[in-house]
C-alpha cells in the first residue's frame, strides 16, 4: 500500500514541525529534512497502529483519502487561505 498525504511543516522556536492535518498527526526535528523524516515515521507508525487494530480502510476514508489500487491519495485543497475574524 502507498499512501500520498499533504504535510505542512512550521518554524516553533528552535524546532520544525510537520503535521498531517487528515490523520491529525505529527512530529518535529532540528531540521527541515529532520522534521520530514521524522514525520513520514509518525504516520507510518499510525498506520501500522490502525491496520493491526482492524480500522485501516475506515479511518483514511473518514479522513477523506481516496483509493485508487493499491494507492491512497489525500485531497487537494483548492485554495489555501489564512483569514481572520474579530
Amino acid at each position: 500500500m502507498k499512501l500520498v498525504f499533504r504535510a505542512e511543516f512550521f518554524r516553533e522556536g528552535e524546532f520544525y514541525v510537520g503535521i498531517v492535518p487528515e490523520l491529525d498527526v505529527s512530529s518535529f526535528g532540528e531540521s527541515l529534512e529532520e522534521a520530514r523524516a521524522s514525520l513520514k515515521e509518525a504516520v507510518e507508525a499510525f498506520l501500522e497502529e490502525c491496520e493491526a487494530m482492524g480500522t485501516l480502510e475506515e479511518v483514511l476514508h473518514e479522513a477523506g483519502f481516496k483509493h485508487d489500487g493499491h494507492l491512497w491519495s489525500a485531497r487537494s485543497p483548492l485554495a489555501t487561505e489564512i483569514l481572520s475574524v474579530g
